[in-house]
């Protein structure tokens, strides 16, 4: 028989798998990557245009990691540098229209499938679980 502790962080990992791979599969049909769609899905959620410095700082990412990331998202027209107005030398990512648009695409398909995991497992198993996750969050973050 396994632990609980053991069968526990198998089901994180790959319940956590099998939703970055249905995402992933859903994302490559709309032309960006997981880490594209972590950087626009970040800008289009902030209330500001964030600068490269605090993009990456929220993502968790290398600053140059995320230049090349950023380079990728304007070169597919989704994203844009700008001057910041108090600091020329600060730029800011800003989405485009395009990238706006993608945003609300990739947003609507991923309450789809939260829907549909949802309607397959009872609600107050569901937020029991959240409870457990929110909990453990905390408890790795204190670590």
């Amino acid at each position: 028989m396994v632990p609980v502790d053991e069968r526990f962080t198998q089901a994180l990992q790959g319940g956590a798998r099998a939703w970055r791979a249905a995402l992933e599969r859903y994302l490559k049909s709309c032309g960006i990557t997981p880490a594209g769609w972590n950087a626009v899905s970040a800008v289009a959620g902030a209330a500001t245009a964030p600068s490269q410095r605090q993009l990456a700082e929220q993502l968790g990412v290398d600053g140059a990691t995320l230049v090349a990331t950023i380079d990728r998202l304007v070169a597919g027209g989704l994203a844009e540098r700008m001057p910041s107005p108090h600091d020329r030398r600060v730029k800011l990512v800003v989405l485009t229209g395009e990238g706006r648009a993608l945003a609300a695409k990739v947003g609507e398909q991923a309450a789809l499938l939260r829907q549909s995991i949802a309607a397959r497992i009872d609600a107050a198993r569901m937020a029991m679980a959240s409870e457990v996750l929110e909990e453990l969050q905390q408890v790795l973050e204190g670590a």
